[in-house]
Parts: structure tokens; sequence; C-alpha cells
């Protein structure tokens, strides 16, 4: 299903161009109109599901073998030293087009671009609590 007012169900559907390096019929791989570096593609699924919640197990299969793929043909097409897969659901995350979408960014050396976080520390007890939740709602 299609989301009428959402930019990337245009782009993914063919309505709004985009350069585009893949093309199933599931998908569209686009190249990223304003790249962290060059070579940045965007997964793009062609029916409309707002983030990785609403996707269904053979979607989110599919979306990963072909990360994959595009990965390996962005290493052996571009010749980066290595790639990031960054997935964003929810504003607090980064997300900012609420259409599910996967970016593939081509990695340099010195590139300037710092994907990391600080980290944390967490006691064993703490972990455990919410080891306990998450196996809880696996249910």
């Amino acid at each position: 299903m299609m989301d009428n007012n959402c930019i990337f169900c245009k782009i993914a559907n063919g309505e709004i161009p985009s350069t585009t390096v893949y093309e199933d019929d599931m998908f569209r791989v686009i190249l990223d109109l304003s790249p962290a570096t060059k070579g940045h593609a965007l997964i793009l699924p062609k029916q409309h599901m707002a983030n990785i919640y609403e996707m269904d197990e053979t979607t989110a299969q599919k979306v990963f073998v072909l990360a994959s793929h595009i990965a390996t043909a962005m290493k052996k097409a571009l010749n980066c030293d290595g790639i990031n897969i960054v997935q964003n659901n929810g504003e607090a995350a980064g997300q900012t087009v609420f259409h599910f979408h996967m970016h593939i960014i081509p990695r340099y050396i010195n590139d300037g671009q710092n994907i990391n976080w600080i980290p944390g520390t967490s006691e064993p007890e703490e972990r455990e609590k919410i080891a306990q939740k998450i196996k809880a709602a696996l249910n």
C-alpha cells in the first residue's frame, strides 16, 4: 500500500525522479540527495511502512539481504574503506522521514563523518532487569 502524502512512497514508486542504483518489485535503492559521503544510498520499500515496527518478517529479511548486496557492490565499485548501515526509528532516534528507509553509507578514511555514541555504564542487576522485560515482550 502506498501513502499518497509520503515523498518516499512517491520516489520508491517512480513518481518522483531519483538516481536509482537498484530496483525490483519490492524496493528501490537511490542515491541520497544530501549524502554523508559519496555513494550514500537509501533502500526504500515500495510499500509504505513508517518504521521497522510496521514491517513484516518477509520484508525485513529481504531488506537485510539487499543491504548486504548493495554494500558489497559499493565496496567493489567505490573502493571505500568501510560501510555504515543505519536505520532510524522514531524522532528520538533521528528519523526525519516517516517511511522506513535504510542508509547504506560508504566510509573513507578521514571522510570527516562521525557516526558514534558515547558509551555509558550499567550494572549486572540493571542489565538482567532489562533483559527480563525484553524477553517478556517477545512472548
